[in-house]
């Protein structure tokens, strides 16, 4: 694939970090005496794509770890521990990790950090799954925010796999013939996979690719992948919809003959149970979309995790699950 490798070539000399103080690359500081660089991620899907890009070349400490919330993370003294020395930090951004700045001021961290939406022009959160109520029940819009669920692209997922192979080469400029490779590699399996789930998809009619999950993550998936996902809450997974939201959704999925009902992998099941027994379907399993699973699990990685989730949706969309 000349035409991908171009594009990585070309990517990774350009990579900028974010760090106060000159990059690892400068000082030395990236890789220790073992001659492995040092990299923390902020959650398990960036850790694996770090693994898949990196693989024994690199020391990875992942924060938020497999079937944990990263919105409502709170860090521990180990996570200001796991900082010291400096370390490559491989963030989402997007506002994805509002804990993330405030632990790496903790830590005195001033080593370099790739931000791995860098370059993609987010979507917006859509307004309607973020109404908030204010006092007597009215409601108001929040401001416009950035969607950081990127990675539910998987053509995204590979401007991912560009961006932070270069700031692994940065860091550690010695790797850079390796972390190219495995960029490359692991970019056109990404591909591949992107293609697998585009045909899959197109197995469903139009009209039935609707599903309901527990809150909005799937945004990206959908505009890729031409799903409608409908949710009857926004982004705080443990949040409450109001009795009047659960009734209109319930009306729309008997109106809409929508099969298609599933949890995530980190949500409390009861609003979803309730809904599904209410409109007489079916919950059709659980989607991955913040976090992988453990090892063991059916999405211990970023390809896996598509796979599954694809698994389980296109039988539900068609209502063969059903």
């Amino acid at each position: 694939m000349p035409h991908r490798r171009h594009l990585l070539r070309a990517a990774l000399p350009c990579v900028v970090l974010a760090t106060a103080r000159p990059t690892a690359a400068a000082t030395g500081e990236g890789a220790p005496q073992s001659g492995r660089l040092r990299v923390v991620a902020s959650f398990s899907i960036l850790g694996d794509m770090v693994r898949q890009i990196g693989g024994a070349r690199v020391d990875l400490r992942v924060i938020v770890g497999p079937d944990r919330d990263a919105h409502g993370f709170q860090p521990r003294p180990s996570d200001v521990a796991a900082l010291g020395g400096d370390p490559l930090v491989v963030r989402n951004g997007l506002g994805f990790e509002p804990w993330l700045d405030r632990l790496l001021g903790a830590a005195g961290h001033r080593g370099p950090v790739v931000t791995a939406t860098a370059g993609i022009t987010p979507r917006a959160w859509d307004a309607r799954s973020h109404e908030h109520r204010q006092a007597g029940g009215e409601r108001r819009r929040p401001p416009p925010a950035p969607d950081p669920h990127a990675w539910q692209d998987l053509r995204l997922g590979q401007s991912y796999v560009r961006t932070i192979a270069a700031g692994l080469a940065a860091a550690d400029p010695a790797g850079t013939a390796h972390y190219r490779a495995g960029a490359e590699g692991y970019a056109a399996r990404l591909a591949a996979l992107d293609a697998w789930v585009r045909e899959r998809i197109a197995t469903v009619p139009e009209a039935r690719r609707k599903v309901v999950t527990h809150h909005a993550a799937f945004g990206y998936f959908g505009a890729a992948y031409g799903v409608r996902f409908l949710a009857p809450q926004g982004v705080p997974a443990d949040a409450e919809p109001s009795a009047a939201e659960v009734a209109r959704l319930i009306r729309q999925i008997r109106a809409e003959g929508i099969t298609a009902v599933f949890l995530e992998n980190m949500t409390n099941p009861a609003t979803l149970q309730r809904l599904a027994r209410e409109a007489g379907v079916r919950v059709g399993g659980r989607l991955y979309a913040d976090a992988l699973s453990p090892p063991d699990g059916p999405a211990p990685t970023y390809e896996a995790m598509f796979r599954h989730n694809v698994g389980l949706l296109v039988p539900a969309m068609r209502g063969d699950a059903a």
